[in-house]
């Protein structure tokens, strides 16, 4: 099967099909952070639906009022995640499988982007498929996922046919380079790819009973191979969230059962892997950095075993203080998010089991005390 070239990006962007009620989530995307604050201080949540991709939008910064959910037809779309430039820009990356005449499935990687809060996102754009001459592994891609560099250069991952990763990165004046092998054998699905505050891109591989890293020495560098991590990381679960300067801190759910853990990516000790407790079920581990009484604090939520979102809160990169985890609202589909409204208050979104979105944000006193949880 030879590989189609990448169309051209249509000059109409693509509008939402509507906006109704009538329209629910099956699902949150592929990550953990899927609720974001624009460049004009308003919050948007992004979900999956059989029909495509569902947003909601605050109204105006710190809420309360919200538009959506709209309705972004996306047809034969799977694994659809997202990354955010720190110009606001949102991209989307994921898997499209195409019926084929006379059986099978083409499957590419496509990316789109939304430029500003409550606008049209552009029109869904092929990478192609790091397999164009071994067309029989182009089916069998894992989830994508992305970064983006503090010039805005977008990153794409994807786990290929054989385990390893490949990277594809927008190159100058918007030119795609073309797909790079990262040569290994033996990662999962659920790669994390983070970009620091200084435009290093660090790539985050699970496998087996291990999680591999790269990093960029600066901004545009070459990808090189780190140390191991000694976290054999469930499916999904990993995140990264920088807790200090250029300095990233990597979770996820232990899959021997050990809960959540929490690794310091330039630490040369194995004890500076740290458990930090709770009862994950699937999905990712949201991560996100606060102010709460005047002392800077990672807060993390997870999707609980019993299906309930958790919330937690710390001193941030003082895992040893120790970690107590809260159980808050009703089940959810997939895995909660968190983010910071205008008014730096910490924001909780769940999707229902009834597929509708659901916030709950930081009450005006001490402590991490959320309010009611309201219904979208």
């Amino acid at each position: 099967m030879p590989q189609r070239s990448a169309p051209r990006p249509q000059r109409e962007p693509s509008r939402p099909t509507a906006a109704a009620a009538e329209h629910v989530a099956s699902g949150t995307l592929a990550t953990g952070r899927w609720l974001l604050r624009g460049k004009d201080d308003r919050l948007t949540a992004y979900a999956r639906s059989a029909d495509g991709l569902l947003r909601w939008t605050e109204d105006r910064p710190g809420g309360p009022d919200w538009t959506g959910p709209e309705l972004f037809a996306a047809p034969h779309l799977t694994h659809l995640t997202l990354a955010q430039g720190a110009d606001g820009y949102v991209h989307f990356v994921a898997l499209r499988g195409l019926p084929m005449e006379g059986g099978g499935t083409e499957v590419d990687v496509v990316h789109a982007v939304q430029y500003q809060s409550g606008r049209p996102l552009m029109d869904w754009r092929s990478l192609g498929n790091p397999h164009t001459k071994l067309v029989e592994r182009a089916p069998h891609l894992g989830a994508p996922t992305a970064a983006v560099d503090a010039a805005g250069t977008v990153h794409v991952f994807v786990r290929d046919a054989v385990n390893s990763v490949r990277l594809r990165r927008e190159g100058k004046g918007g030119k795609w380079e073309g797909w790079k092998d990262l040569k290994v054998r033996e990662v999962l699905d659920g790669i994390t790819a983070v970009a620091t505050s200084t435009g290093r891109v660090e790539v985050f591989g699970p496998a087996e009973n291990k999680t591999l890293h790269w990093t960029q020495e600066k901004q545009g560098g070459e990808l090189t191979r780190a140390d191991d991590i000694a976290l054999p990381p469930a499916p999904g679960s990993g995140t990264a969230l920088e807790t200090a300067p250029d300095r990233l801190t990597y979770f996820a759910t232990d899959v021997r059962g050990k809960g959540v853990m929490a690794h310091r990516c330039d630490a040369a000790r194995a004890e500076d892997t740290l458990p930090l407790g709770g009862t994950p079920g699937t999905g990712h581990t949201a991560a996100l950095r606060a102010t709460i009484e005047g002392h800077d604090c990672t807060v993390l939520a997870h999707r609980g075993a019993d299906g309930r979102p958790v919330i937690a809160a710390y001193p941030t990169q003082d895992e040893k203080a120790g970690v107590w985890w809260a159980a808050t609202g009703e089940p959810c589909l997939g895995s909660p998010a968190l983010a910071l409204d205008a008014r730096g208050r910490v924001v909780m979104a769940t999707i229902g089991l009834d597929g509708t979105l659901r916030l709950a944000r930081q009450k005006a006193e001490s402590g991490l005390a959320l309010d009611a949880w309201a219904r979208v």
